[in-house]
């Protein structure tokens, strides 16, 4: 199976998304807005990344999700945040500030661009009543862990003094550096090292499972080390982001147990690219195997 990167499917919900213009009636949230559901548990607290279900129309997806369970629409700019809340729900990991994944602050030529960005965003997070803002390391470019530490470390410390006035959190994602090729923060113990020298509450990590499978494995482990400096939590099938099912390598009923014992109390966020027949089906399927 082809590995799908967040980059290369948002090129492709973008190329479909004129599905969405004819309405629900060509697309499956229709199927499924009828259906009765029967109530989840309530220990795991659900979001879904919505780049993932790009074609769908954002108001309409958000009605699914709220009927699914899910409490969440994730990883969506300043403009889409009053949809999701018109519906109830709220944007667990914001974006809408920062240059990209690979552009990030590891690369001190970027620091006032990037601080500049992120003072402009932060008071509009706390303004929208959400509390994270994801932000990236950037590409390594060749620098030692010790260097990235220095570089990121030098650049954040600008911005997290108003993170904390604003009650924000800085949320930098852990990814693969094989899809996301020469990434810098691509391994849970440099991230928390990162998290202990800022030495704030209102920076922590984006523990993305998928990711993290394929540089480290090794997860419930390190889920029951670290989970105190992860303020979200990632899923996704590996091999390929696909669903989180009996298809893949990881058995997630257990790592959602390993997440309830630690008595973490943010958001797993469902970040897998469909490839069943039926996205929505596929979504409910994978939120219901995250219901322990």
């Amino acid at each position: 199976m082809k590995t799908i990167s967040r980059r290369t499917a948002i090129r492709t919900a973008l190329a479909g998304s004129a599905l969405a213009v004819a309405g629900l009636s060509s697309s499956p949230l229709a199927a499924h807005s009828q259906r009765s559901l029967p109530p989840l548990k309530g220990n795991i607290r659900h979001s879904v990344s919505k780049w993932c279900f790009g074609s769908y129309e954002l108001d309409a997806f958000c009605k699914i999700c709220k009927k699914i369970g899910i409490e969440s629409v994730e990883l969506l700019d300043p403009a889409d945040w009053p949809i999701v809340k018109a519906n109830g729900l709220t944007v667990a990991m914001a974006q809408g500030a920062g240059l990209g994944i690979d552009r990030g602050f590891n690369d001190p030529r970027l620091h006032d661009e990037l601080v500049a960005s992120y003072e402009k965003v932060i008071p509009q997070v706390a303004e929208a009543g959400l509390t994270n803002l994801i932000c990236f390391a950037g590409r390594r470019e060749g620098v030692t862990d010790l260097q990235g530490w220095a570089n990121c470390e030098k650049g954040l410390k600008r911005i997290v003094p108003i993170a904390e006035k604003h009650k924000v959190v800085l949320t930098m994602e852990l990814l693969n550096s094989i899809g996301h090729k020469d990434y810098l923060c691509d391994h849970t113990v440099w991230g928390v090292e990162l998290c202990r020298r800022l030495g704030s509450p209102n920076f922590r990590l984006l523990y993305d499972i998928y990711h993290m499978q394929i540089m480290e494995g090794n997860i419930i482990d390190t889920i029951r080390k670290y989970h105190e400096f992860f303020s979200h939590i990632h899923t996704g099938g590996n091999p390929g982001r696909a669903e989180i099912d009996e298809t893949q390598e990881l058995y997630y009923p257990a790592i959602m147990r390993a997440i309830v014992e630690t008595a973490y109390k943010g958001f797993v966020g469902q970040e897998f690219v469909p490839k069943g027949k039926d996205p929505i089906a596929s979504l409910e399927k994978c939120i219901r195997i995250c219901d322990v």
